[in-house]
C-alpha cells in the first residue's frame, strides 16, 4: 500500500507553504550590501506562489504520494530558513555584513542549494496544476539550479573602501560617502539603528567578538563623524538637534562607551581597568560573559567601579561645547502611555498580552516573539512588561506544546529577569519547575535560554535551593555535555552560581558533574578550561567532590594548568590541588611522583595572593612526607 496524506493533511501543508512564501514576499526591501542576493532570493521564492494556491484549491479529496510530500516538506523546512536569514539580515548589523560578506553569501548560496534540492523531489508532471503553472514552476527551479554553481560575484569597490577605512586613520570623504551610501548608513537615524544592532551583536555574541568588534566600532565612528561634518542635521529629531548646536563637535573618543560608541553618561571601571557605559557592561556580564570586550582579558571580578574623574571631564567637555549633559533613563513609571521620550510603549505591551492571554497558538507565539524582542531592547520595557503582567503568561507558555513558543516564552523571561525586582516575580510565578522542565525537554534553543534564565535567577541565594531541589543540575549537566559553545558556558554558569549552596554541590557530583569537568579541562582547545577549573574549585570544597575528583586522575592535568595555565586558571587548580592533599595522603604522593614540587614552588613565587598561599600549604606538606618517608627508610636499616 503507498503511503499517503488525506486532503486535510494535505490542504494544512500547501496553506503552510503558501503563508510561507506570503510572509517573504512582504519582507521590507534590503537597504545593505546584500541588497542584490537578499532581493534575488525573494524574487524567486515569490515565483512559487502560483503553485501552492492552486494546489490548495484544487481537489481536496485527493491523496498525495509519499515522494511528493517528502518535497513539500522539504521546501518548508528550507522556506522557514530563508525566512530566518532575511530577517536576521534586515534587522542585522550593516557593517557586519560588510565585513562578514563571503559568510553571508555562503549562508545564501546555502538557502539556494537547500531551495532546488526540495524542488527537485517534486514530480510537477503528477500534480494536479494547469500546464501555465507547471511551466512557471520549472522556470523558477531552471533559475535555481543555476544559481547553485554561481555564486554571488565579489562587490571589489565595497572591498576596496572597506580596506581603505579601516587601514586609514583620515580616510578620503569620497570614499567614506561611497561607504554610507552604498550600506545606506547616510543619515544619525541610519547610524544610530546601526549602533544599536552592533551592540546587540555584542551582547549576543556566544563567543567573545574581539577585534571584529573594534573593526566595525572603528568603522562605525569613522562614518558618523563623516555624516555629522556633512550633514549634521539631517533627518534628526529636535532632541537629537539640540545636541548638535555649533556643527556637532565630534565626540572625544575616550569620552565613547567602547560597546555603544555613545557620549558615556555613567562610566564605570572594571577589573582590567577599561571603562564602559554602566548599561552596557551589565548587559555584557549578565549575558554570561566574564571577559573584558575591549581586551578579551578574563575579569578577575564583576564588580563596577564609577570613574568620577571620567564623568566630571564629560560634564566640562559637554558644557564647553554647548552639548547637553546625557541623562539616565528613568523607569516608564514616571511617564505617561504613549510619551515620546520613552521607548516602553504601554498601549503595544497591553494588546501583546491580550494575544497572549486569548490568542490561538500562532497569535501567542508572533506576541512571546515580540515581548522577547521588548525586553531585550532597554531596561524600561522590562520594568513595563513586567509591571503589566506579562510574566504569569509566559509562564504558562513554559508548558506550550509548540517549541518556538516555548522558546520565545523562556528567553523573554530571561531577558525580564536581568531586572532583579523581576527575578522574585518569575519565581513568584511558579516558574522554575516550568523553566527546569524546557531545560529537560526543550529545543536546544530553549534549553540553553532556560539555563542562562536559571542562572541569572540564582543570583539570589534562597532561588539556589529551589532550582536544585526542582532538578535542574542533571538537566544542566546533560546541557554542558551536548550544548553548542554557548550553552555550555550557560550551563557551567549556572552550575557554579548553584554550586556556591552546600546542598547543591552534593547533588551535582551524584549526578556526575566530575568526568565531563575532568574532560573539559583536557580539552585545551575546547574554551571551557577555565568553567571547568572553577566548577571543580568550588566542588572540592566538599567531601563527596573531592571523592568523585580524586577517582578521576586529576593530578597531572592540574600540575599542567599550574606550570602554563592563566593566572586565575592556576589559583584554581592549585585550590583543587591542596583540596584534595590535604584530606588525601594517597594523592599527595601521587602528587609528588609527578613533580609538583619544582611547579609549586614556582606558583608561590609568581601566582596570585590566594595561589601563593595554597602552593605554600602544599610544599609543607611535602616536606613532611618527606620527613615522614625519610624516618621510615632509617627504620627499616
Amino acid at each position: 500500500m503507498i503511503m499517503g496524506l488525506t486532503g486535510d493533511s494535505k490542504g494544512q501543508l500547501l496553506s503552510q507553504l503558501a503563508e510561507l512564501v506570503k510572509e517573504i514576499s512582504g519582507l521590507p526591501e534590503c537597504r545593505n550590501s546584500c541588497k542584490k542576493m537578499h532581493g534575488t532570493l525573494v524574487r524567486r521564492i515569490k515565483l512559487l506562489s502560483p503553485l501552492f494556491e492552486e494546489l490548495r484549491d484544487g481537489n481536496e479529496e485527493s491523496m498525495v504520494k509519499i515522494e511528493e510530500i517528502k518535497g513539500f516538506e522539504l521546501l518548508k523546512s528550507a522556506l522557514d530558513s530563508t525566512k530566518k536569514l532575511l530577517q536576521s539580515i534586515n534587522e542585522g548589523s550593516k557593517l557586519h555584513q560588510a565585513l562578514q560578506k563571503d559568510q553571508v553569501a555562503y549562508k545564501f548560496q546555502q538557502m539556494t542549494e537547500t531551495i532546488e534540492a526540495a524542488l527537485s523531489e517534486i514530480p510537477y508532471d503528477k500534480l494536479d496544476i494547469s500546464e501555465e503553472v507547471q511551466e512557471q514552476i520549472e522556470l523558477v527551479h531552471a533559475q535555481f539550479r543555476r544559481a547553485k554553481g554561481r555564486p554571488e560575484s565579489p562587490d571589489l569597490q565595497l572591498e576596496h573602501d572597506l580596506s581603505i577605512v579601516q587601514k586609514e586613520k583620515d580616510p578620503d570623504p569620497a570614499i567614506l560617502k561611497r561607504l554610507s551610501d552604498k550600506l545606506q548608513l547616510r543619515t544619525i537615524n541610519d547610524l544610530t539603528k546601526e549602533s544599536v544592532a552592533l551592540h546587540e551583536l555584542v551582547i549576543t555574541s556566544g563567543e567573545d567578538p574581539g577585534e571584529r568588534i573594534e573593526e566595525m566600532a572603528s568603522l562605525l565612528k569613522k562614518l558618523k563623524d563623516f555624516v555629522l561634518t556633512e550633514n549634521p542635521e539631517a533627518d534628526t529629531s529636535e532632541g537629537e538637534k539640540g545636541l548638535m548646536k555649533h556643527r556637532s563637535p565630534v565626540i572625544p573618543d575616550d569620552f565613547r562607551c567602547p560597546i555603544s560608541l555613545e557620549l558615556m553618561k555613567d562610566p564605570v571601571i572594571v577589573s582590567t581597568g577599561q571603562t564602559y557605559e554602566r548599561s552596557c557592561i551589565q548587559k555584557w556580564l549578565d549575558a554570561g560573559h566574564k571577559t573584558c570586550p575591549k581586551t578579551q582579558q578574563t575579569l578577575l571580578h564583576t564588580a563596577l567601579t564609577p570613574n568620577y574623574v571620567l564623568k566630571s571631564l564629560i560634564a566640562l567637555w559637554c558644557e564647553s561645547n554647548g552639548v547637553e549633559l546625557p541623562k539616565k533613563q528613568g523607569t516608564c513609571r514616571s511617564r505617561k502611555a504613549g510619551s515620546s521620550a520613552s521607548d516602553c510603549d504601554r498601549t503595544a505591551i497591553i494588546a501583546l498580552l491580550e494575544k497572549l492571554a486569548n490568542g490561538n497558538s500562532e497569535q501567542q507565539r508572533a506576541a512571546a516573539g515580540e515581548l522577547r524582542l521588548l525586553a531585550k531592547r532597554n531596561a524600561d520595557n522590562r520594568v513595563c512588561i513586567a509591571e503589566a503582567g506579562a510574566i504569569p503568561l509566559l509562564v504558562e507558555l513554559l508548558s506550550c506544546t509548540d517549541p518556538r513558543t516555548q522558546e520565545h516564552a523562556v528567553t523573554a523571561l530571561l531577558n525580564l529577569s536581568i531586572n532583579d525586582s523581576n527575578k522574585g516575580t518569575i519565581v513568584n510565578a511558579g516558574a522554575i519547575p516550568d523553566i527546569v522542565d524546557v531545560l529537560k525537554n526543550g529545543s536546544m534553543e530553549a534549553r540553553e535560554n532556560a539555563a542562562a534564565t536559571l542562572f541569572s535567577l540564582s543570583v539570589i541565594d534562597e532561588n539556589k535551593v529551589a532550582i536544585g531541589a526542582a532538578g535542574a543540575i542533571p538537566a544542566l549537566i546533560k546541557l554542558l555535555c551536548e550544548g553548542s559553545p554557548r550553552g555550555k558556558k550557560d550551563a557551567a554558569t549556572a552550575i557554579f552560581n548553584l554550586s556556591i549552596y552546600q546542598g547543591n554541590k552534593a547533588r551535582a557530583v551524584r549526578a556526575g558533574i566530575v568526568p565531563p569537568l575532568m574532560r573539559l579541562l583536557k580539552d585545551a582547545g575546547g574554551g571551557m578550561v577555565d568553567e571547568a577549573l572553577a566548577i571543580l574549585a568550588i566542588l572540592a570544597s566538599h567531601h563527596e567532590g573531592r571523592a568523585a575528583i580524586s577517582q578521576a586522575d586529576p593530578i597531572p592535568v592540574l600540575l599542567e594548568v599550574i606550570r602554563t595555565g592563566s593566572p586565575r586558571n592556576r589559583e584554581n587548580a592549585a585550590a583543587v590541588l591542596w583540596s584534595l592533599c590535604t584530606s588525601n595522603l594517597e594523592q599527595l604522593k601521587i602528587a609528588k611522583d609527578f613533580g609538583a614540587e619544582e611547579a609549586l614552588k614556582d606558583l608561590s613565587e609568581t601566582g596570585t595572593d590566594r595561589a601563593k598561599r595554597k602552593a605554600g600549604s602544599i610544599l609543607e606538606l611535602l616536606q613532611q612526607l618527606e620527613v615522614k618517608e625519610d624516618a621510615v627508610s632509617l627504620s627499616s636499616l
